[in-house]
């Protein structure tokens, strides 16, 4: 008797076939199941702009909705480069941009043109999920470089020490998700120095850049000295405006690197919905629209502040993006983030984002948990009364730490 051939899902590609769900697809389906409040994955719960609303109305009235140009609408790329003219002082032209179906897609095109198999990328912990499975698929090995809470600070000996012959590229998210933090000035001069000095590609996730909190103005590598040529700079229209299913990103980039980029680009979504772009274009010639959906976030960002805060959970420092994240022993709570993750969602109704699900390392601090904070005020302080009592009962039922047994899957790893 003859052993059956393997089925076709075995012969499928590893990186793929051996990964569990995404970390942000398993709360939110838990926090589905359960109705639970989603504060686990990052999207506000209101509608966009009424007046991006109303241009998309225009638009699918007025516009094509035929293919656009693989490379982006010209009046879109138009509004991305005089966006960042304005609000970064960034000299760039239509040709620097590539419109992309959102960010990640934008990742993706990035990873694919300038990974060669054989290569090494650097990536700071913790990372958002997509860029290692991207980097092994391309043929790379992602490199981690861990951050120290809680200020998630950047430690050039440590990244010295990582870099290799083979280091082709770094990827850089700033502001960084899951924490909230930003890169200082002397951060950015200090990467810009490395990868001047080891010929580096920066890959440079910016997605949060208009969503910050500090008063201060973002700050790219791309425009350090000597960057403009090897940095790639990718931004989301769904994160500046809270309209994150219209998957409206963009590639920033040398116009070489760039066309390069778009050849990635054009083998993955091709292009991005020509009415979409119409009405993102408008918007980002409106200053006031984003403006004030960075204004609303940053009531609903304080509210939850205050609202932890006089029930004793004690968040950590962080100035942008929509998100949280709370010290869960120094909060009272005596679980590791998993089992705290997998018990709120079911007992207390709140769904959360364990940290060390970003992570890929046996080290990877298990005591922090995110919030997103792009919330209706009612929806806040309803979780937090949620997560406050289930504390208390907590606390009384004596429950010890994680047991191992939280459900949540480990983040992908080869082999």
């Amino acid at each position: 008797m003859t052993n059956a051939a393997p089925g076709p899902a075995n012969r499928l590609h590893p990186v793929y076939a051996d990964m569990p769900v995404t970390i942000f697809e398993h709360m939110s389906g838990l926090a589905r199941q359960s109705g639970a409040i989603n504060l686990g994955q990052g999207f506000p719960d209101g509608p966009p702009p009424p007046a991006l609303l109303d241009a998309l109305t225009r638009a699918s009235a007025e516009q094509s909705h035929h293919y656009p140009p693989m490379a982006g609408i010209p009046d879109l790329r138009r509004a991305v480069a005089a966006f960042y003219a304005r609000t970064q002082g960034l000299d760039l032209t239509p040709d620097h941009v590539i419109v992309t179906s959102g960010a990640t897609e934008a990742v993706a095109s990035a990873i694919l043109a300038a990974v060669l198999p054989g290569d090494e990328v650097l990536l700071f912990a913790p990372a958002y999920d997509a860029y290692a499975p991207l980097i092994r698929r391309a043929g790379g090995t992602p490199v981690f470089i861990a951050l120290s809470p809680p200020h998630w600070s950047y430690d050039r000996a440590a990244i010295g020490a990582a870099i290799t012959a083979r280091t082709r590229a770094l990827i850089l998210n700033d502001p960084l998700n899951p924490t909230g933090t930003v890169a200082s000035a002397q951060d950015l001069a200090m990467l810009a120095d490395l990868c001047r000095r080891h010929d580096l590609i920066a890959i440079c996730d910016e997605v949060w850049e208009n969503v910050r909190f500090d008063g201060q103005p973002h700050a790219s590598l791309l425009a350090q000295p000597g960057m403009e040529d090897r940095t790639v700079k990718i931004g989301s229209a769904g994160k500046i405006f809270g309209a994150t299913g219209w998957k409206v990103g963009w590639i920033i980039a040398a116009p070489p690197m760039a066309a390069t980029i778009a050849r990635a680009h054009q083998f993955l979504t091709f292009t991005t919905p020509p009415m979409l772009q119409w009405a993102v274009a408008q918007a980002l010639d409106q200053p006031d629209i984003a403006e004030s959906c960075t204004a609303t976030w940053a009531q609903s960002r304080a509210f939850l502040l205050e609202s932890l805060a006089a029930k004793g959970f004690v968040a950590l420092p962080g100035s942008a993006t929509w998100f949280t994240c709370i010290d869960l022993p120094a909060s009272g709570i005596p679980l590791d983030d998993r089992t705290f993750a997998t018990r709120a969602v079911h007992e207390a109704g709140v769904a959360t984002i364990p940290l060390s699900a970003l992570w890929e390392s046996a080290n990877a601090p298990v005591h922090f948990a995110r919030l997103c904070h792009s919330k209706p005020l009612p929806m806040l302080a309803d979780a937090v009364n949620r997560l406050d009592h289930w504390r208390s009962n907590l606390m009384s039922s004596g429950s010890n730490a994680a047991d191992g047994s939280s459900g949540i899957p480990p983040q992908s790893r080869p082999g």
